[in-house]
């Protein structure tokens, strides 16, 4: 797993081993808590628990209590003493996710722990109790902008950015996107109980290209799917979704090869004659959205020519179309010079020799 983080994971190993305060930057989905997570395994605290809350997740008037724990009627349903996950984390480390969100009441009973040390249940009276706890933060927001805007305290920002940890987005570490998926597929099939799926190389070079707003989270998410919806098949551009096919990506020949395109073919005429799809929804669509070359649905429509003995009425049946849309379909390839002589694929005539019959010529 350090190997996703690169030069980060060693900046990592350097503070693991210290108590020191850490704080996580990165866009949402980096995989910050995985980090978090990775400081924690490989520090001296291992044997001992890494508590995580996420700040956004929690009403302010339970998180002070989801921390610092409450005595028994110090607030209604506070039915007996509980102790808050930092007592839980006592000897460990504390992850505070997006602490960005953390209202400044928050902040200031959180300053207040990191300077002392102590803290006190909500309702109590007395009995503040000393704890050893490591603090790990995480967070999509430029702290040091939000103390410009007096949104973060700036006294808490100093407390907690001791060691500062970046984590780049995904689109900056391309190398690690083919990795990533290949894991991810493989966990989500086995998990499903499903033949585990292959991606072509025209639908890998998509996925790579992609700019991936959503980082590892939405990689882990996409594999997921595409395990579930793909089990044991071959995975090609077209399968994918359509915001890995936006329109502003290259044309798909010109990001493959030609071994990669002869599967791409056979992967269309496939699912319109064996599968039942329609050719409006497997070649019409990705050549309107520029995903495939005119060249494709030539060779598809040749195909589908030799089948059909250049018959377009048998043709249009075969890609399963309505007689109704026979002039549409004639049309199309007409306006995109993909209409092919019928001729040249109809079965040649046979002629009479003598009292014999035989092929013309």
């Amino acid at each position: 797993m350090s190997g996703i983080f690169g030069h980060v994971a060693a900046e990592a190993d350097a503070v693991a081993c210290t108590d020191s305060k850490v704080l996580i930057t990165g866009e949402s989905g980096v995989g910050k808590e995985v980090l978090a997570r990775y400081i924690h395994e490989h520090s001296l605290r291992s044997h001992k628990r890494l508590v995580t809350i996420n700040c956004a997740g929690v009403p302010e008037t339970l998180l002070e209590s989801e921390l610092f724990g409450h005595v028994r009627g110090s607030f209604t349903g506070a039915l007996r003493d509980r102790a808050g996950l930092l007592e839980a984390a006592n000897g460990g480390t504390v992850l505070l996710d997006e602490i960005g969100e953390m209202s400044m009441r928050m902040q200031t009973l959180l300053l207040r722990f990191l300077e002392t040390g102590e803290i006190q249940r909500v309702g109590a009276e007395h009995g503040a109790r000393r704890l050893d706890v490591r603090l790990i933060t995480a967070t999509n927001r430029d702290l040091f902008e939000e103390t410009k805007r007096r949104a973060f305290r700036e006294d808490l920002y100093y407390r907690i950015n001791v060691v500062h940890l970046v984590v780049p987005p995904l689109r900056e570490r391309r190398e690690y996107i083919t990795p990533l998926l290949e894991y991810y597929l493989r966990f989500a099939s086995e998990n499903a109980g499903v033949r585990p799926c292959s991606i072509m190389p025209d639908a890998m070079a998509r996925l790579n290209a992609y700019r991936w707003p959503g980082n590892i989270r939405e990689l882990r998410n996409l594999a997921e799917r595409i395990a579930l919806r793909h089990g044991g098949r071959e995975v090609v551009a077209v399968d994918l979704p359509r915001e890995v096919l936006g329109t502003h990506m290259p044309p798909l020949a010109a990001s493959v090869g030609p071994n990669a395109c002869s599967a791409l073919c056979d992967e269309y005429y496939e699912r319109m004659t064996q599968g039942g799809e329609s050719f409006w929804t497997v070649v019409y669509e990705p050549f309107a959205r520029h995903d495939v070359t005119r060249e494709i649905v030539r060779t598809v429509v040749r195909r589908g020519l030799e089948e059909a003995k250049g018959n377009y009425g048998m043709l249009t049946k075969l890609f399963n179309l309505p007689a109704t849309d026979y002039k549409r379909f004639l049309s199309f390839l007409q306006k995109h010079d993909c209409h092919m002589p019928f001729k040249g694929y109809r079965a040649r005539p046979l002629r009479r020799v003598g009292r014999h019959m035989a092929t013309a010529s």
